[in-house]
């Protein structure tokens, strides 16, 4: 078998894990991030902004104006499986609701100042649509438009991976926002590395066609990054 090439993104990039709700590590990661690369480097978020932890309402309005003036090279961030969640409890709450309550909704309702509601459709068609009202300054429309995957060279990232047997082109939504059975165990054999959160590793790590930097920040209070640039991999947390 040939030797793997590095990681050779077009541009500079910072790939960011999970976020989960922690505003406090978002600042300090952006911050380490110019200090060590500077403002030129484009930031990927992978996605999983929100829930669990405390301060997703105020994450959502970072990220924003991080796209809109705060960073001044390119900013893309990624639809992750919690995402998804909150736009199908906005779509549907009857069926969704518990579910998202179950997996850190609860936390970011909280955020927008909206208790948690009862296991009830009445309640849940409440606060879905007190959700809606929150995010009607266009935070709704921002979430809805979040792509699922970015590619930079040989770079592709996704909130929790690839399927390793298909191609870029034929991935499948729910496999780039849930993950793949075989996506851990499985290198990919077309020499692509895909960068990934969704998983929690207990140290950030780059081996086997795989890139991956959910230190899971809101518990561990680390959040990590991976500065990817002249066909090197390094990593930098909080905490």
């Amino acid at each position: 078998m040939s030797r793997r090439a590095p990681p050779a993104p077009d541009r500079p990039l910072a790939v960011v894990g999970d976020l989960h709700g922690r505003a406090d590590l978002l600042v300090q990661i952006v911050e380490l991030i110019a200090q060590e690369a500077g403002t030129d480097v484009t930031l990927v978020f992978v996605g999983d902004h929100i829930d669990r932890g405390e301060n997703s309402a105020e994450v959502l309005g970072i990220l924003q104006r991080l796209q809109g003036e705060l960073w001044p090279a390119e900013v893309i961030c990624l639809k992750g499986n919690h995402e998804a969640m909150l736009l199908d409890f906005l779509d549907t709450p009857e069926e969704m609701g518990m579910f998202w309550m179950r997996n850190g909704g609860a936390s970011t309702l909280a955020s927008y100042g909206i208790r948690l509601p009862a296991p009830s459709d009445d309640a849940l068609r409440a606060a879905s649509d007190a959700l809606r009202a929150a995010l009607a300054d266009g935070t709704g429309a921002w979430l809805r438009a979040l792509p699922v995957s970015h590619r930079c060279g040989n770079v592709f990232i996704a909130h929790a991976g690839a399927d390793p047997h298909l191609p870029l082109a034929e991935q499948t939504e729910i496999d780039l926002l849930w993950g793949h059975p075989d996506f851990m165990t499985t290198p990919r054999d077309d020499g692509i590395w895909v960068a990934h959160g969704h998983t929690i590793c207990q140290e950030p790590r780059a081996a086997k066609g795989r890139i991956s930097v959910d230190t899971g920040a809101y518990a561990t209070h680390r959040l990590t990054a991976a500065l990817l640039s002249g066909g090197e991999c390094r990593f930098l947390s909080t905490g």
